[in-house]
């Protein structure tokens, strides 16, 4: 459920949810169906496609080195989305949202580079629950058991990582930092003016 590649869309439908009233219905479907190909559809073209080279050998990408490829592909094709499709005056929530989790994975490729691993379902599932605690700073609305849920989901994610051996302490604290910290720096520069 909680995949990061599925993680970017749960956030754009969640956005659009509480937003819709301000968008045509076109600007909404055009915005999904992009953020849908660039962070799900084309990354699982190149997985399999990595995969059918040899260059990976397990779906859950447990080896550090076959990290690097998917990392460096999934940071190239935020960085389109976020250049081509988003645009800070017209939508500021996405645009520093996915700008955040570019970020996310420039550190996590970089982490990689000196033989250090994070959690990316952490990583995935704590800039979630921060877009969602901002888009509700941000609007001013009241949902508080939608975050409480989500900070359950932190725990949940953690705990059946922990469970089921793919990863450790470490690697889970450093997913939840790689997470948290570029969102909430990139709070300074659309929400706390806002507020």
């Amino acid at each position: 459920m909680f995949h990061p590649l599925f993680i970017p869309v749960y956030a754009t439908l969640f956005y659009f949810f509480i937003t819709r009233n301000y968008f045509y219905d076109h600007e909404i479907y055009l915005i999904f169906v992009q953020v849908v190909i660039l962070t799900v559809l084309l990354p699982l073209c190149i997985f399999y496609l990595l995969r059918s080279l040899g260059l990976i050998s397990s779906r859950m990408i447990l080896n550090n080195n076959e990290r690097r490829i998917p990392l460096a592909c999934q940071a190239i094709l935020l960085f389109i989305l976020i250049k081509y499709s988003l645009s800070a005056s017209v939508l500021p929530e996405l645009y520093y949202y996915f700008t955040g989790c570019l970020v996310s994975t420039l550190l996590c490729l970089l982490l990689v580079l000196f033989r250090h691993k994070a959690s990316l379902h952490m990583l995935g599932v704590t800039t979630l629950t921060l877009f969602v605690i901002s888009i509700s700073v941000y609007y001013h609305i009241q949902i508080l058991y939608l975050i409480a849920f989500f900070v359950l989901c932190i725990g949940f994610t953690a705990s059946s990582r922990l469970q089921a051996k793919a990863h450790g302490i470490s690697e889970i604290i450093l997913g939840v930092l790689a997470g948290a910290v570029p969102q909430v720096l990139l709070w300074y520069l659309w929400l706390v003016p806002a507020v």
